[in-house]
């Protein structure tokens, strides 16, 4: 009769681990392995590597999850589908297929959302967030900016899913999440709101993501914006412009060749101000503009 199964060295799992994801290509094995083995514990990531160091041992069925985990992220497959969720400012979102994951990148839009609305003369602004995908942008307003009230848009089935359990899950009360079309957004707001914020779709239709885990897991829905990808950017401008008060702010998020164009659509349709800011790694990363 076979007897218990026996613990090996959590620190020997988890070099084995990162050896695994960085023979796949994964671009930062030891960040993900130490993630994922912090998820199968129930840890943080300090606590798996306050463990490892101490020598704690790993019990056969963590070390059969966490073998499981890292074949699952050495097919590429993204570390928030396996852990379903993604870490987003403050927040923690729950994501999975059919929903764009968030990205870091992001968070400087988010900034540059709630800068805007903190520095919005009500004393109850209005923000919409138009292709809310996960809710990031929208909850991250909502969160930091109690007072403002947030409307938020989506139009795909397979994220509305995640949107509705983020909504629910981040539970605010100023926060209203609607299943709509972004060109016909909210007309009841027309007129009054302060911040217009979006992360739309803008990867040109010809390109293929570098990174298999945008080319083979994020919806094509939130990647490609037509032939320059700038289809819905020209959508926004003029949805921007029928929502926002005058002296209202308009927020982009693009790929950073694309700011010289965006400031030519947002100009052309008659916003004022047009500017591009970088993100943390110094790429350009959103335009933002003010409603005359």
């Amino acid at each position: 009769m076979p007897g218990p199964a026996r613990s090996s060295s959590l620190s020997d799992a988890l070099r084995a681990a990162i050896a695994r994801l960085a023979d796949a290509g994964v671009p930062d094995p030891e960040v993900d392995a130490e993630l994922l083995t912090a998820f199968v514990l129930g840890l943080g990531r300090g606590g798996v590597q306050a463990a490892a160091f101490r020598g704690d041992p790993i019990d056969a069925a963590d070390a059969a999850r966490l073998d499981d985990a890292v074949e699952r992220r050495a097919t590429r497959e993204p570390l928030q589908h396996i852990t379903g969720v993604a870490p987003f400012r403050h927040l923690e979102l729950h994501v999975g297929p059919g929903v764009f994951v968030p990205r870091p990148e992001t968070e400087i839009v988010a900034q540059l959302a709630i800068d805007a609305l903190r520095a919005a003369a009500s004393p109850s602004p209005i923000a919409v967030d138009l292709g809310t995908g996960s809710g990031a942008i929208a909850l991250a307003m909502a969160t930091e900016v109690p007072h403002a009230r947030v409307y938020a848009a989506e139009n795909s089935v397979d994220a509305f899913i995640w949107t509705k359990e983020n909504f629910a899950h981040v539970a605010a009360d100023n926060a209203r999440l609607a299943f709509i079309d972004l060109e016909h957004a909210f007309p009841e707001l027309d007129g009054t709101v302060s911040v217009v914020a979006s992360n739309p779709p803008y990867v040109p239709d010809a390109a293929i993501p570098r990174d298999p885990e945008v080319r083979f897991f994020d919806p094509p829905a939130a990647l490609y914006g037509g032939e320059d990808g700038l289809d819905v950017v020209r959508v926004l401008s003029g949805v921007g412009l029928r929502l926002a008060h005058p002296g209202g702010t308009i927020v982009i998020e693009h790929g950073e060749w694309q700011g010289e164009a965006i400031r030519a659509i947002l100009t052309a349709d008659g916003w004022r101000a047009a500017a591009t800011h970088p993100d943390l790694t110094m790429r350009d990363r959103a335009t933002t503009a003010i409603r005359p």
